[in-house]
């Protein structure tokens, strides 16, 4: 399944931000490839559009697209291991929205609207 998501981070810690997803884990990917996920993928939005998205707000919205076999069973598997719980601890003190790793959280996949049939 692909499930898209968005999280926000704070504009004072964009940079941060980027240089903590250059050196994720690799304990912590490997955990996300077992709990079910084949791909992942963080855009910022706004940034080839620069002069504009500044005026939108739009350089601090991340958006994210995963493909993995079971969404629940993902964020499951993942809340309580203590490489994740490290790194989304690590990710609040960047974002402003943080990704909900809870059981509640798994159901927090953006709405699609329309796919090319």
């Amino acid at each position: 399944m692909r499930v898209a998501l968005d999280t926000k981070v704070r504009a004072d810690r964009v940079e941060e931000c980027q240089a903590a997803h250059r050196e994720v884990p690799k304990e912590l990917t490997e955990a996300i490839r077992a709990a079910g996920a084949t791909s992942w993928t963080i855009w910022r939005w706004g940034y080839p559009l620069r002069e504009r998205s500044r005026e939108l707000g739009g350089e601090t919205d991340l958006f994210h697209v995963l493909e993995c076999e079971d969404h629940g069973r993902l964020p499951a598997e993942l809340e309580r291991l203590p490489v994740n719980v490290a790194w989304q601890a690590r990710m609040a003190e960047l974002l402003d929205v943080v990704h909900d790793y809870s059981t509640e959280g798994a159901d927090a996949g953006l709405p699609v609207v329309w796919e090319l049939p």
